[in-house]
């Protein structure tokens, strides 16, 4: 399993418009490029969101190419007019997993 960790750092104000636009990119990938889906995560600090994705490979993260869909093309520009800047922090594969979605009882 392969994960990439983004920061993404917002205008002032553009927090609601990012995480909308950000959903509408993120099930876009999800449903058409064979990534296990992400998740977004506020942070110490301000006007800046942390997303984590996760691909079954680093080769199929890779292969992600711009789709050419009407309404993920409109959600990225959106998310791209919220950014003040972004950048991909960490490239990770995995080793060891022992991550659950239970608690232990």
């Amino acid at each position: 399993m392969f994960i990439a960790v983004y920061e993404f750092e917002i205008k002032e104000g553009t927090e609601v418009s990012f995480r909308a636009a950000w959903l509408e990119v993120t099930k876009a990938i999800y449903k058409n490029c064979g990534s296990f889906g992400s998740r977004l995560h506020t942070s110490d600090k301000s006007n800046v969101l942390v997303g984590y994705a996760q691909w079954p490979s680093r080769e199929q993260w890779e292969k992600i190419s711009d789709l050419d869909d009407e309404s993920y093309q409109r959600a990225r520009k959106e998310m791209r007019n919220c950014l003040a800047k972004s950048k991909t922090v960490y490239e990770l594969d995995v080793c060891d997993d022992y991550l659950q979605t239970s608690l232990a009882s």
